[in-house]
């Protein structure tokens, strides 16, 4: 198959490629903003019918959930009408769509993790226009995956863990929300099981996707520094109220995945599993710097 990458150059895209060459069987078309702009709907319907794409997988996205509040149309633009175009364009082929959502299209006012079929309630810009963009592909193509992530992290890119790494080696003291939680997301389990979905083959719908487990904010950061062998660095406990933004964060985004693994048949990774590994790679890399 020829298959198109959205977003290549992101922390999930990253990873992507790196499970290309498992699976040399097919082509893929690795592309950012530089080499297609997938809000132009003439630039996306030119190169899937020139390169004979038979597959998507959305990686692109408006991520910076804050801005977002300030920057609707954007954000409208890449997370709900930019997916559609996609999906129309490769439905024109009879093809199919993996395309990448978040745990914000939930509310966060569970007090259990939320399955598929439960009611989305986007609280921000960021939430609703990531639900439209669901909504929008799935009614443009019959063959389409819709796969929602959380608290994604990796290697590469601005996030989290290497957020909390930096601070933990500059700072005296830091505090971290201890009212939130959700489960922790590897990029590279995340690309994992979209190979798995490109493999075993599309079974259309919505499906969950996460590393296991459950954590806060807080404990999330004390991981990391345990990890990272940090210790220098007191981690004080905040409530949401004490750190005010700009979005209200989901105080509880806990996401069920018995149906991704049911469907797929695969075990999944708990978090601090996970997080060990990227960790270990990131001060591999550090060292590998240090003269």
């Amino acid at each position: 198959m020829n298959i198109l990458i959205t977003g290549c150059n992101g922390q999930l895209g990253t990873h992507l490629r790196q499970c290309e060459v498992l699976m040399p069987q097919h082509r893929f078309y690795n592309t950012d903003i530089a080499e297609l702009d997938i809000t132009d709907a003439q630039a996306v319907r030119a190169f899937i019918d020139s390169h004979a794409i038979d597959g998507i997988v959305n990686c692109a996205a408006y991520t910076a959930v804050d801005r977002a509040e300030n920057d609707a149309d954007t954000a409208h633009r890449i997370n709900a009408l930019a997916p559609e175009l996609l999906a129309a364009a490769i439905q024109r082929r009879n093809g199919w769509m993996i395309h990448i959502s978040t745990d914000y299209v939930f509310d966060g006012n569970s007090c259990v993790p939320y399955c598929e079929t439960d009611t989305p309630n986007p609280t921000g810009v960021y939430g609703r226009t990531k639900l439209e963009g669901e909504q929008r592909v799935q009614k443009a193509c019959a063959n389409s995956v819709v796969l929602r992530t959380a608290w994604l992290y990796s290697e590469v890119g601005n996030n989290f863990v290497k957020t909390m790494l930096r601070l933990g080696s500059e700072r005296d003291s830091l505090g971290v929300v201890y009212d939130q939680v959700g489960s922790p997301t590897y990029a590279g389990d995340l690309a994992q099981a979209i190979q798995t979905v490109i493999e075993q083959g599309i079974r259309p719908g919505t499906y969950h996707f996460t590393n296991e487990g459950a954590v806060s904010w807080y404990d999330f950061t004390k991981a990391i520094h345990r990890i990272a062998g940090i210790g220098t660095c007191h981690v004080r406990p905040l409530r949401s109220e004490e750190y005010p933004t700009p979005t209200r964060r989901p105080s509880y985004s806990v996401l069920d995945k018995a149906k991704f693994r049911q469907t797929y048949q695969v075990e999944i990774p708990y978090w601090e599993d996970s997080l060990g590994q990227c960790i270990a790679q990131l001060l591999k890399k550090q060292s590998a710097h240090q003269p």
